[in-house]
């Protein structure tokens, strides 16, 4: 166990059970080693995982949790054998905080995979400590899992990429998505969707945004700059469409079938799904053997893939599209996030509204 010296005081928001109602919380994280950063947080992102979290509706959770994973904020202190940041850095954290780093996953940059991956939220630490997230003033953290920010990025916009950003990212530069020309559907217009539109059309793709609420057309194609929009329910629609596209990027985590998605991909099409959905869709077999077609799955990226993701959007403009909210609203952002009543990402302005007088 860590001592006295080894720890500094922390202040945040947590849940203490399951009902998933935050309120103010002290903590202690670990002191900066030689291969820390400390980073005061500025904004942190509010995901649908950290609905489900606090709530523990994925089994996975463990109390007091102070949520969020996407996080921007600024150096203030590095360890002597840091390379990568100086003090006064704006630095990013996503969901990742440790792993092996020996493995073949972590080797290849791919530490999201590594079997004894820590997660930010719950993390447990061999110093006996445990890891918390990003509602809250500070975070210690290994340079590894930290990425770069650059100058002028606007930071505010920047948070939710260190999760939903990294999610839609990856899979199009590992499946080979991102090619100019190539036509990409992407399920679902909300965090990860509308992220997805910006990357798609950055990499030169028609995008073609499929969703069960007509009322988004407008925003899938005047706001965001989709080429086309297939409302999911419309038989007329979905027939006309009927092997179209290169690729489908399904973000949606309600239960859905994938029937009507298999059937608009083109032979050797790829479905890549990004959400998940509760319960879990039917695997619709025979389409995918008569067109050679894939469906795979893709989680967020690791370390190198999200400072690759960071540096393509700040180079393309790409920020998440935001409402920001001071700490104390998070419990009505959860409220309203339950019913997707958000456009497309709640930021927490944590150094402007994070009061540590309670």
């Amino acid at each position: 166990m860590c001592s006295a010296e080894q720890t500094i005081n922390a202040y945040g928001w947590a849940a203490t059970d399951s009902s998933g109602i935050l309120s103010p919380f002290h903590f202690i994280r670990r002191a900066n080693g030689d291969n820390d950063i400390t980073i005061k947080i500025l904004y942190c992102g509010i995901c649908h995982t950290d609905f489900h979290l606090a709530k523990d509706e994925l089994g996975m959770t463990t109390y007091p949790l102070v949520p969020g994973h996407e996080i921007v904020g600024q150096v203030t202190k590095v360890g002597r054998n840091v390379s990568k940041f100086r003090v006064g850095d704006k630095a990013g954290v996503g969901p990742l905080v440790d792993s092996c780093g020996r493995c073949e996953n972590c080797d290849e940059g791919q530490e999201n995979y590594c079997s004894k991956l820590k997660w930010i939220f719950n993390g447990q630490f061999e110093d006996g400590l445990r890891s918390y997230g990003g509602y809250s003033d500070k975070l210690v953290i290994h340079e590894r899992y930290a990425v770069l920010i650059p100058d002028k990025f606007p930071l505010e916009g920047a948070a939710p990429l260190l999760c939903a950003g990294s999610t839609v990212y990856s899979p199009m530069i590992y499946f080979g998505l991102a090619e100019p020309g190539k036509h990409i559907g992407v399920v679902g217009l909300g965090g990860l969707g509308h992220l997805a539109v910006k990357f798609a059309k950055a990499f030169g793709m028609k995008v073609t945004v499929i969703s069960t609420s007509p009322n988004k057309r407008n925003e899938a194609v005047e706001q965001l700059g989709a080429d086309a929009f297939l409302v999911s329910q419309d038989q007329e629609q979905l027939q006309a469409a009927m092997g179209t596209m290169d690729s489908i990027m399904d973000t949606v985590s309600a239960s859905h079938s994938l029937l009507p998605l298999v059937d608009l991909l083109k032979t050797n099409g790829k479905l890549i799904l990004v959400g998940a959905p509760v319960p879990p869709p039917e695997l619709p077999v025979l389409p995918l053997l008569f067109g050679r077609k894939l469906i795979a799955g893709s989680a967020c990226g690791g370390m190198k893939e999200t400072q690759e993701m960071i540096d393509f959007a700040a180079k393309h403009n790409i920020a998440a599209d935001i409402e920001v909210v001071p700490m104390d609203y998070v419990n009505t952002a959860f409220e309203r996030l339950a019913k997707n009543d958000v456009k497309y990402r709640f930021v927490i302005d944590v150094a402007n509204t994070l009061n540590p007088s309670f």
